[in-house]
């Protein structure tokens, strides 16, 4: 047997460092039958957070920096912000489609989190012109079908964090219009009508999951044809959230709770749910949520994980919920340390992994494309059936807002 070269022997460069792969059972037949599935099918990715790296090191600027080239050779060597995203490793690892995020910290909600979300969609969509010749824009299902048959690499936007809303059915509505995709309903903290998992974590929730106005945030996403994102939220959000939308609910990069108990990552039970509701989990890469025991699920920053490994959270969420309710969503560009699966080069050997443990190529294609297809289809469907409905123009309560001194009322003064 021919042992897989990359897999067992070869060494990774990884920004002037060596990461020398685990042995594992994979052959090259595994990997070249992995390469022809995504020449088959665009691969799509949930989350990567290349436009928040290019914001902490350029300001969001266009010049000092180079996608076509090796990205190593422009970012500040920070060893917890590797780089992981350029045009020449997306065209290695066969990505055909990628979910780019746009992400602000908490820090700025009830300040200037509109404005970073504008920013950062405005540098989103000037990088795809920019490489237009590679990249193309789309905001639909069916656009990421038509990239994939021209060639080209197709990018949506997701909204990283419910924050860059303002609680504004009026600012959700417009970040539709500029072609955001799904919303993720909070980042790493409460927004005033949605818990974040650090409620769970902690037990100390203040909405127990979406307060009403988070509920007509979300009606108002199906409304819309935005996927709602409950990755980063609070154990009774994600209950809320599924038991509430109409429309397929996502995991833009989340994992197996079981395998890491870390709360970030979605319980079996969510699992069953969301099977469900026809939605999706698209798996995070980043080793705090795929190597983790109830001894150590937080605080080590020197933590790795395995190609094996993050196998071993499909393995399991696909015996929960089947092959139809699995992606992929690697946070690459977001995570402070890597594993094995260390760019965006490196998704074949995932592949290779899958298909040595008797994964069909049907269901790697479902993996791959399939399920993140049907979703957003589906999502447009429901968005269609209301199309006869009227925008919400609910406000929410000035006094559901903790800080408010940023914050002017009324119009006239």
């Amino acid at each position: 047997m021919i042992i897989l070269v990359s897999l067992l022997l070869s060494v990774f460069s990884q920004g002037g460092q060596c990461l020398l792969l685990d042995d594992t059972n994979p052959t090259n037949d595994h990997l070249q039958a992995a390469k022809r599935i995504l020449k088959r099918v665009p691969l799509i990715d949930g989350h990567n957070d290349l436009a928040w790296h290019l914001m902490i090191d350029f300001e969001g600027q266009m010049n000092g920096w180079d996608l076509q080239k090796d990205m190593w050779n422009y970012f500040q060597p920070r060893p917890k912000h590797p780089s992981q995203t350029d045009i020449p490793r997306i065209r290695e690892g066969l990505l055909g489609a990628q979910m780019w995020s746009a992400y602000s910290d908490c820090i700025a909600q009830y300040r200037d989190a509109v404005t970073k979300g504008l920013r950062l969609i405005d540098l989103i969509k000037r990088f795809v012109h920019k490489y237009s010749h590679v990249f193309q824009f789309v905001t639909t299902a069916d656009g990421i079908l038509d990239a994939f048959h021209e060639g080209k690499f197709a990018s949506l936007i997701g909204l990283e964090g419910g924050n860059m809303i303002d609680s504004s059915l009026a600012v959700l509505r417009m970040y539709y219009e500029l072609g955001v995709r799904y919303m993720t309903l909070t980042w790493s903290c409460n927004t005033p009508w949605a818990d974040n998992y650090k409620c769970t974590r902690y037990n100390t929730p203040v909405h127990h999951g979406l307060s009403p106005f988070g509920e007509r945030v979300v009606r108002e996403m199906n409304r819309m044809g935005m996927l709602v994102d409950i990755s980063h939220v609070a154990l009774d959000t994600m209950y809320d959230a599924l038991n509430i939308s109409t429309a397929p609910v996502i995991f833009s990069h989340s994992s197996s709770y079981t395998l890491c108990p870390h709360r970030r990552n979605a319980p079996d039970d969510v699992l069953h749910l969301l099977r469900d509701n026809g939605g999706i989990i698209m798996v995070n890469f980043y080793p705090d949520f795929i190597n983790c025991t109830l001894d150590n699920v937080y605080g080590d920053d020197n933590r790795t994980a395995s190609i094996s490994q993050v196998a071993d959270h499909l393995d399991h969420i696909k015996s929960i919920t089947g092959p139809d309710h699995i992606g992929l969503g690697s946070d690459f560009d977001g995570s402070d340390h890597v594993g094995e699966l260390k760019d965006v080069s490196t998704y074949p050997y995932l592949f290779a992994e899958l298909l040595a443990r008797g994964w069909s190529e049907g269901d790697l294609e479902k993996l791959a494309f399939h399920n993140f297809y049907r979703v957003l289809k589906a999502a447009e469907k429901v968005r269609d059936s209301k199309a006869d409905e009227e925008p919400d123009d609910t406000l929410i309560d000035i006094a559901d807002i903790p800080d408010t001194s940023c914050i002017t009322q009324g119009w006239e003064h």
